[in-house]
């Protein structure tokens, strides 16, 4: 079972990671970078702030708590444990896999903290506007994020959905410590903390943050 598994990741791996044109090398590379989401990132923030300095603060703790808890499992714990090698460094793929700028990452892949940390997130948001337009956007953005490993030649599908799931887990978890929080804690308007003015404004700032990001990739190209 365990080396179907194993032979179905390495076949799936190398179909989308053996499609490739110089745009989507830049394009997938800039969509890695944290740092380009960052229109993303202060949208988020002045949206929660606008909401005053306490259901700010509780937010942000939820989310801080989030990627506390995903980073610390994946990188401190499962990778190390399970020390399943990147593609990137897999002697079984030498020479097949296609890498952008020299990137091959660290020593072990599994699972994916990007993905575990975008998808969990995107969940996490979702569940905190409870808008199905920011949430499919949030997700789109999330998974666009996850694949550009893949295609980076630094994580196999597998790493990326395990992650995932992981993350969607944490993310509930964290969410419903959060909600009781707000139960114990706040008024009963304020449990509805965000309106869909609120998810519009950040599903707009998700679609212009990555046409940016599209546009910019184009001209670095041609």
């Amino acid at each position: 079972m365990i080396e179907t598994l194993k032979s179905l990741d390495y076949h799936f791996f190398s179909l989308l990671n053996g499609v490739h044109s110089d745009y989507f090398d830049n394009l997938m590379w800039l969509v890695s970078m944290p740092v380009v989401w960052l229109p993303l990132m202060l949208m988020f923030l002045y949206t929660i702030f606008h909401k005053g300095w306490k259901q700010a603060l509780s937010v942000l703790l939820a989310v801080m708590l989030f990627f506390l808890i995903t980073d610390q499992l994946t990188s401190s714990i499962i990778k190390p444990l399970v020390g399943r090698l990147r593609p990137s460094r897999d002697p079984f793929l030498a020479g097949t896999v296609h890498s952008v700028n020299g990137y091959i990452g660290g020593m072990y892949g599994f699972v994916s903290g990007h993905a575990a940390n975008h998808v969990g997130v995107a969940m996490l948001t979702g569940l905190l506007f409870r808008n199905r337009l920011l949430w499919l956007s949030t997700m789109l953005w999330a998974w666009l994020v996850s694949y550009s490993r893949i295609y980076l030649g630094v994580h196999f599908p597998g790493d990326i959905l395990c992650g995932a799931m992981m993350g969607c887990f944490i993310a509930c978890l964290v969410y419903w410590l959060w909600r009781l929080y707000q139960k114990k804690n706040c008024k009963w308007q304020e449990l509805h903390l965000f309106n869909g003015h609120d998810a519009k404004v950040l599903s707009y700032t998700v679609a212009g943050n990555f046409l940016l990001l599209a546009l910019i990739a184009f001209f670095y190209v041609f």
